[in-house]
């Protein structure tokens, strides 16, 4: 679930895309022309060197236009008056995207590189036989420490950070979803329970924790841990990547006894206009050196196998970001819930947040 880097470089990107974009609407065939793909993706979730490797390769020119959540990207595309082509829905998102009608499936003749994905990151319950989508990067949500403060090997486990000596310590970043859902993983509780009771134990043991916590925050987590102003903090594997590359002081750990597994995929929006350039583009991620390429610049697990394979060993068998088959067996997927189901989560995570 690829965040923005940071608020400023994301205004930046967009307002440098769309000025690009139009410029290019201007001197080629356009949005809707035979020439194009229109991508709406995550700020900064994709190597712009192989967007240019394609366009010299095939001839189509990216579009690309970004989000920052599931939800934003779910509400313009359910509005329509948009053309994308392609989109990268999180996995519960899969289910409300086909649940809602919004998704062409995919035309499997058309697909070459589907044999380079690792069996176990397909056929997922999110999207059974793969029928409408595409691996993009999976990840997981753990922990992140710094050795500076923090005894190496001490953060083992969720119930690790309501330990006094983390008072004012530990960042949370600001997701409902998984601020509940590690304090649900704490409990041995599943992490899609929709169970009141349940969600609102979990709330309480939050509301435990808040003299550890130091700020709920989003993309402010990553500067306070390089810069060794944090000593704890709980965020997904893709931005921990980052943090550990500028601070050879910083760690990640997932859990486990369980933790978040999530997928973001390639999927056709019933939007989509450019087929041809839909499958080819499809077909050149799927391409383990493109995909390889792609999974050094974002920081992100390929659940491309083959591109794995050809990742230098320090990163292919990094624990932190390739965890074992035990530790992966113990993570839980998100499941798409009702709006209901969703508005309890939403307000026990905003009842702890107030008593913050």
């Amino acid at each position: 679930m690829k965040k923005l880097l940071s608020v400023v470089l994301a205004l930046l990107a967009v307002c440098g895309l769309l000025a690009f974009g139009a410029h290019q609407l201007q001197t080629t065939s356009g949005s809707t022309g035979k020439k194009v793909l229109n991508l709406y993706t995550w700020g900064d979730y994709i190597d712009p060197n192989l967007l240019t490797k394609f366009q010299k390769q095939t001839g189509y020119h990216v579009n690309v236009e970004t989000f920052d959540s599931n939800e934003a990207m779910f509400t313009k595309i359910k509005q329509g008056g948009t053309s994308y082509d392609l989109t990268v829905p999180s996995d519960y998102m899969i289910e409300k995207m086909k649940k809602a009608n919004l998704l062409l499936p995919l035309d499997k003749s058309k697909l070459t590189g589907m044999h380079n994905y690792d069996p176990r990151f397909m056929n997922l319950d999110f999207d059974r036989d793969n029928r409408y989508s595409v691996p993009y990067f999976w990840g997981t949500l753990g922990i992140i420490y710094n050795d500076k403060y923090i005894k190496p090997g001490s953060i083992k486990h969720w119930n690790d950070l309501w330990e006094k000596q983390y008072k004012n310590k530990v960042m949370l970043i600001d997701s409902a979803r998984d601020v509940m859902g590690f304090a649900l993983a704490s409990m041995n509780q599943s992490m899609n329970t929709t169970d009141p009771a349940t969600l609102l134990a979990a709330r309480n043991k939050l509301n435990r924790l808040s003299p550890n916590v130091k700020a709920v925050v989003a993309d402010e987590i990553k500067m306070y841990m390089i810069q060794n102003e944090a000593a704890v903090a709980v965020d997904w594997s893709g931005e921990a990547s980052e943090m550990l590359d500028s601070n050879s002081h910083l760690h990640y750990v997932v859990p486990s006894e369980g933790s978040n597994l999530w997928f973001d995929n390639l999927v056709i929006p019933k939007t989509a206009k450019h087929f041809k350039a839909i499958y080819a583009f499809l077909n050149f991620m799927s391409e383990p050196k493109n995909a390889a390429q792609n999974a050094k610049y974002i920081g992100y697990a390929t659940p491309n196998k083959k591109a794995k394979a050809l990742l230098p060993k320090s990163i292919r068998n990094d624990r932190q970001f390739y965890p074992d088959n035990q530790t992966i067996r113990h993570l839980q997927i998100y499941k798409d819930l009702s709006p209901a189901k969703v508005g309890l989560y939403n307000d026990r995570y905003l009842e702890f947040k107030m008593h913050h």
